[in-house]
């Protein structure tokens, strides 16, 4: 088994198969759960499922992921960042395969079990791309945060047709996005022969962290609150439109497809912006020049496809899907960033993750309850567009040139102050 310090290897062909192996993890990040809203009247009717049911459902994920997240670094130190990616696909695999086989029964605990797959998979993807890549880790952001808008898309489109030409058949529409992830389990195969550099076994046997990998009580910082602010709050707005705008367009005179195909040019958005901000933010020591543009169409977007004619949809949920997938790539990003290594970065990730998707969780169960209390998407859209603007002040502060203190012992009783950075960000 191959030891990687930073920096990893530079042999092409490595490089290829981890470009590959991070693709085709990034794919399966959100089929999962894109595949649903453009379902969620049908099954609400073919599962009998109550519209408080359909809300918990919507937060399911979002659930998982913070919950999970707070131990996925400490999973990592124990066995190692490409195992537990591995685990965590063979994981998702199975989740799905089980809502697919029997969704009366299965159609919560196969979700919960495919999110909490997908959140060790959120953690360690980017933390893993700074040990292995570090002068590269914005592009390899960059294109597992593309794969990811890809599977979104093809999920978001393809849902509703498949569900159609299977005759109504809620386990085909569900199960067939085990495929995917499987074949990601296979082609993650060859990163097993590396693995981060750790300390040697202790004389028993038994696995023993040396401090530099004890873990760093990110907590301490107020730079890690702000980060894991935007990172929650970016979560939130995205899982409450991924969740509902389906619903929302439906509900405005737009049919099923129309309504998956509007979800699909979000993701669209995603796609163009995934790509290109990592590697723009990588470039420059602050990013609060992009955080501005970023919240203003998230704002602009979500009032767009509440307000505007309906026939002018396309246009802001394009805008919402490109504001949207710069703001996810600066929430990985900075996990990135703001730490001076990657075991740094595995602990901010985690952290931050960890508690952002719990807040985050709060965005589709209330935007749901809201909605079938009120009768009315008015509220709910007004709503986020206040978070849009405590979006925006969190981003500020997160996107300062400031870098978590490596810690390589327990920290001292007074935490010093984040220092200032020059040059690149990543």
């Amino acid at each position: 088994m191959t030891k990687y310090q930073a920096g990893g290897s530079r042999r092409p062909y490595e490089i290829t198969l981890l470009v590959v192996a991070v693709a085709a993890a990034g794919l399966n990040l959100r089929a999962a759960i894109t595949s649903l809203p453009p379902l969620f009247p049908d099954l609400q009717t073919r599962l009998h499922l109550s519209s408080a049911t359909l809300s918990l459902l919507a937060a399911t994920p979002v659930i998982c992921f913070g919950v999970v997240s707070a131990f996925t670094a400490w999973l990592s130190r124990r066995y190692g960042e490409e195992m537990i990616l591995l685990v965590a696909l063979v994981l998702l695999t199975a989740g799905l395969l089980l809502r697919g086989l029997a969704p009366g029964v299965m159609l919560f605990p196969g979700t919960a079990l495919a999110a909490s797959a997908i959140a060790v998979l959120n953690v360690l993807l980017s933390s893993m791309a700074k040990r292995r890549w570090p002068d590269r880790a914005g592009l390899l952001i960059g294109i597992y945060l593309t794969t990811l808008s890809a599977g979104a898309i093809l999920s978001s489109l393809l849902s509703v047709p498949l569900y159609r030409s299977s005759g109504d058949s809620v386990r085909l529409a569900l199960g067939v996005w085990a495929l995917p992830a499987a074949l990601a389990a296979v082609l993650w195969l060859p990163q097993l022969r590396y693995r981060a550099a750790g300390p040697p076994p202790a004389a028993d046997g038994a696995a023993r962290d040396a401090p530099a990998r004890a873990g760093v009580k990110v907590y301490r910082y107020a730079l890690a609150w702000q980060v894991t602010a935007f990172m929650g709050l970016q979560s939130l707005l995205y899982y409450s439109a991924l969740s509902w705008l389906p619903t929302l367009f439906q509900d405005r005179g737009d049919s099923a497809v129309t309504a998956g195909n509007l979800l699909a040019l979000m993701g669209g958005g995603n796609l163009a912006t995934s790509l290109i901000v990592p590697v723009l933010a990588h470039r420059r020591p602050s990013q609060r020049r992009l955080v501005v543009p970023s919240l203003i169409g998230t704002a602009a977007g979500l009032a767009g496809s509440l307000w505007a004619p309906v026939g002018s949809a396309p246009i802001w949920v394009l805008v919402l899907g490109v504001s949207q997938g710069s703001c996810l790539g600066l929430a990985i990003f900075f996990m990135l960033a703001r730490a001076p290594d990657a075991d740094v970065a595995a602990s901010l990730s985690a952290f931050a993750q960890s508690v952002g998707y719990l807040a985050a969780s709060a965005g589709p169960l209330e935007v749901g309850l809201l909605h079938s209390g009120t009768g009315s998407w008015n509220i709910p859209v007004a709503l986020l567009l206040v978070l849009c603007a405590a979006e925006l002040a969190t981003g500020l502060l997160a996107g300062r040139p400031l870098v978590l203190p490596a810690v390589t012992a327990p920290p001292a009783p007074k935490a010093p102050k984040p220092t200032r950075v020059s040059g690149t960000g990543g």
